[in-house]
């Protein structure tokens, strides 16, 4: 994907989340034209501050190297704001992840593929608050055998060192 593809979009999370009601601002030239490692977006709406890492891409997988992903988490960790990963691939809304929760390939990158990001992803009305996921077993009610993947996912994070036990807390609470 281009560059200024990747830029608009950057400027197009800005826009959707500024209409949300977040303050907002896109990091210029984040990841080129500082020594430091900067996400794309800081947002925060008073309550929920996030460092985003944005990428898009017209139906392949996206992929992010070790080193974006620990440069993310490191400074969401020093800013006082939660690390998420948004992607969004063409004809699809924005999807959120936490570095957590990506798949890590055996080199040590992070990948997120189409249809995990749909499955799984937070989308965007969720992620700002206007609507909560409901999931196919909390409708019909079906039972689980085995443990929570949610807390699963939740304290391997803790224990990868992507989350802070507080994030963790608020996130089981």
């Amino acid at each position: 994907m281009s560059q200024a593809k990747g830029d608009r979009r950057e400027r197009e999370l800005v826009n959707e989340l500024d209409e949300a009601g977040f303050a907002v601002m896109r990091a210029p030239a984040s990841g080129s034209a500082t020594e430091r490692e900067l996400p794309d977006v800081l947002a925060g709406d008073g309550e929920q501050f996030y460092a985003i890492e944005a990428k898009s891409s017209a139906g392949d997988p996206i992929y992010l190297t070790g080193e974006e992903v620990e440069a993310l988490i490191y400074f969401a960790q020093n800013f006082g704001a939660k690390p998420r990963i948004g992607v969004r691939f063409d004809r699809e809304d924005w999807y959120f992840f936490h570095p957590g929760d990506l798949h890590v390939t055996d080199g040590g990158n992070y990948r997120v593929k189409k249809e995990t990001a749909i499955a799984t992803g937070t989308d965007f009305t969720e992620f700002v608050g206007r609507s909560e996921k409901v999931t196919l077993e909390e409708i019909t009610g079906a039972d689980d055998d085995g443990p929570d993947e949610e807390i699963l996912r939740i304290l391997n994070a803790v224990e990868q060192g992507v989350m802070d036990v507080d994030e963790a807390a608020e996130l089981l609470d």
